[in-house]
């Protein structure tokens, strides 16, 4: 399978899975959802395979190894062989970058950045790749690749069609439109740990390690920012922006979870944004939910099993996403205001980025120690609160 054929299949894939949640046909979404897993499955194992091939056969200068499973051409300067294999070397052992790549360096070297190597393109969009199947809000939120200063602008209310009799003419709507965001650069900095087996591995080993610990670290990292980010020195999370009037609930300290709140707070959420909009929160506060019954002795919350065997949780019909170490669980009392649950729309959250991670290899003369850092600039902000419905325990 070639990348141009792995790519069309993906995208036809995630197009039909989008189709499916937008049809509210979560069945045919999970079944688009294991299609997708098993593509990336094949053709990372293809590429695996192939990598071990040529490392046996001693064919590293190939034309077919240079272009295979890197998904990238062989005119890509940081796709091929050699500057992935230059790459491993600067990682596990410092080795300088050749000066053959130099000129490749100072086209892509901005001042937004503070490292110079880029990580090699078959292992960005494996990264990329990773961080789409482990993330949970990621593949949630709205993902673009504006420009940094772009502004763009924010909504308040959704237009309204009107039935009108012929050739009669229609008042014109305003957009809803009351402000703009801005996206800004913020560094995200991961520090990459190899340990002296690095520097003896195959290339096809050091680039997975390096892809698992990079994903992991950033979607840990971007997530925790989607949700609660301050919007100072990194993305502006979803809970730091103030809800619409009349949808920021609260419940007094002591105060145990009941059927009473969740209708409060679908009763906050206004009709327009009902589709799309999930509740979040942690699974210890789901299952405070669990247990509860409406007037019919009904269970308000339930789990079901898709065909891949994993939990699909809902609340009074509403699918929920669970958001452990995100956000705060549901205790009776707290010594400060805290946010245990909300509904919202990701849809509504953008996070603006373009994938670009660069690396660094350098020396902390405090500890002698080798700090090996991966950097990704990103932003990323809420474009219609209207969705956002929370339930705060005061203190």
């Amino acid at each position: 399978m070639t990348k141009e054929i792995y790519l069309n299949k993906r995208k036809a894939l995630v197009d039909e899975a989008q189709a499916c949640i937008d049809n509210s046909d979560m069945k045919g979404y999970v079944a688009k959802e294991k299609e997708l897993k098993k593509l990336d499955e094949d053709f990372e194992a293809q590429a695996t395979a192939q990598a071990n091939l040529n490392a046996l056969n001693g064919n590293v200068s190939s034309k077919a190894a240079e272009f295979y499973a890197n998904k990238a051409e062989p005119s890509d300067d940081f796709g091929s062989l050699e500057y992935r294999k230059a790459f491993m070397n600067y990682v596990a052992q410092r080795t300088p970058i050749p000066d053959n790549f130099s000129n490749a360096f100072q086209n892509v070297t901005t001042s937004t950045g503070d490292v110079s190597p880029v990580i090699p393109t078959t292992v960005l969009n494996r990264i990329v790749e990773k961080m789409e199947n482990i993330g949970t809000v990621l593949n949630l939120v709205t993902r673009t690749n504006y420009k940094g200063g772009l502004t763009i602008p924010t909504s308040t209310v959704k237009p309204t069609a009107t039935w009108v009799n012929e050739g009669a003419g229609v008042t014109i709507q305003k957009s809803g439109v009351d402000g703009t965001i801005t996206f800004t650069y913020h560094k995200l900095k991961i520090a990459v740990s190899m340990t002296l087996e690095v520097s003896v591995m195959s290339l096809s080993a050091f680039e997975t390690k390096f892809v698992n610990d990079v994903a992991d670290a950033m979607v840990k990292a971007l997530e925790q920012a989607i949700i609660s980010g301050s919007g100072t020195d990194r993305p502006k999370g979803i809970l730091a922006e103030t809800p619409a009037t009349g949808q920021a609930l609260q419940i007094a300290s002591g105060t145990a979870l009941s059927y009473d709140i969740l209708i409060a707070m679908e009763s906050a959420l206004p009709s327009a944004y009902e589709n799309g909009a999930v509740y979040a929160m942690t699974k210890k506060t789901f299952m405070a939910f669990f247990g509860l019954t409406d007037d019919n002795g009904q269970p308000i919350a339930r789990i079901n099993y898709g065909i891949s065997g994993k939990p699909e949780r809902s609340i009074l019909g509403r699918d929920v996403v669970i958001l452990d170490n995100y956000i705060a669980n549901y205790t009776p009392t707290v010594t400060a205001n805290t946010i245990v649950a909300f509904i919202f729309n990701f849809a509504d959250y953008i996070l603006n980025t373009n994938y670009e991670i660069t690396a660094k290899v350098y020396e902390d003369n405090d500890t002698d120690d080798l700090i090996r850092k991966a950097v990704m600039i990103t932003d990323g902000k809420v474009v219609d609160k209207n969705s956002l419905v929370t339930l705060t325990v005061t203190a």
